[in-house]
């Protein structure tokens, strides 16, 4: 078989922070928990779930912009932790991001030409003239005219501003894209444009994309597997069709209850999450969502209050971490509502 383009292996990032008054007692704050995942040659990984599930971190350390606490990350057969930074320098061309607000991404005091070029004349590549090319020729492929080479970020809209963005990205002709919820900020019309170009790109250039998003419709619609994420660990992952069809945690049942439904049914109403998140300094024993979990309760609440569950298959290329997912699974009816979005 051939070798994915990224593998993790019991990832850890986790932050020194100070509490209590005068911030003396010192603690950690897990931000990504042992995940362990592979991305193949071409593919799109969706990962979701709610702010502050650590989605953001994993890209940043797949990126090593965040340096793991512990495990493993390997990006087409390198591994990266540990590596000199004059070896990861070469290697972050082929892995380039794409981030959650355009404009702020963009340096305000730069032209779109000196924008496009600052990844080649950083890692020196080509002249003044190849870069001025390859800047003109990515234009057109994201769908903007030439003349915007002179002009600044602010003078253009929010879905333009992201353009320039995946072109920036593109310059140093990568392999693949973190695409940090690159539509959030974008509005619907304007995010069925930005993702069809996605696609285009993707089936142009054979890139691989990890696709960061809390919106698990988008992610369904762009992404070929999709990875649901809860307070820093990984719950649950399998195909898309099969993620929102069919879940198998009920706290991915809950992310597609919240997607907006006319005529929501009474499973549909019966699925939605109460309580706050945890915070990922005081994460709960066992089970991190068993104190949200509508099934904890009536099923055997001791043991998921302290037995952690582990990610296990119960399906074809379909894990999950959750003791009970059996048993939710024949409880729970499928979905009446399908959140894949139209786009254009």
């Amino acid at each position: 078989m051939t070798e994915p383009m990224v593998a993790t292996f019991d990832l850890v990032k986790s932050f020194a922070v100070r509490r209590g008054f005068f911030a003396q007692r010192k603690s950690r704050l897990v931000a990504v928990d042992r995940v362990t995942l592979t991305i193949n040659v071409g593919e799109t990984l969706g990962l979701v779930g709610e702010s502050g599930c650590g989605k953001s971190t994993l890209g940043l350390t797949l990126m090593q912009l965040y340096e793991p606490t512990s495990g493993q990350v390997r990006f087409d057969g390198k591994d990266l932790v540990g590596m000199p930074p004059a070896q990861l320098n070469k290697v972050r061309r082929k892995m380039q991001m794409i981030y959650q607000d355009p404009y702020a991404s963009l340096d305000p005091r730069m032209n779109v030409e000196e924008i496009l070029t600052e990844p080649l004349v950083i890692h020196e590549v080509g002249s003044r003239q190849d870069r001025l090319a390859e800047a003109q020729r990515l234009l057109d492929v994201v769908g903007l005219p030439g003349d915007a080479l002179g002009r600044f970020p602010s003078e253009f809209s929010g879905g333009q501003q992201q353009r320039i963005g995946i072109a920036r990205a593109l310059m140093l002709q990568p392999k693949m894209l973190i695409c940090d919820e690159p539509v959030s900020s974008l509005d619907v019309s304007v995010q069925a444009q930005i993702l069809n170009l996605l696609r285009d790109l993707q089936a142009e250039f054979g890139l691989t994309y990890l696709f960061i998003s809390h919106n698990i419709a988008v992610t369904r619609f762009i992404s070929r597997r999709i990875g649901v994420m809860y307070l820093g660990r990984l719950v649950e992952i399998g195909p898309s069709a099969a993620i929102v069809d069919n879940p198998l945690h009920p706290y991915t049942q809950a992310l597609i209850a919240a997607v907006p439904d006319p005529h929501p049914s009474d499973i549909h109403r019966q699925r939605k999450l109460s309580g706050d998140v945890p915070s990922p300094i005081d994460r709960p024993t066992g089970c991190a969502f068993h104190p949200r979990c509508r099934f904890a309760a009536s099923f055997d609440e001791e043991r998921c209050s302290r037995v952690e569950p582990q990610l296990r298959a119960l399906r074809p290329d379909h894990a999950v971490a959750c003791h009970f997912a059996e048993r939710i699974t024949a409880q729970s009816a499928p979905a009446t509502h399908n959140p894949t979005p139209k786009v254009a």
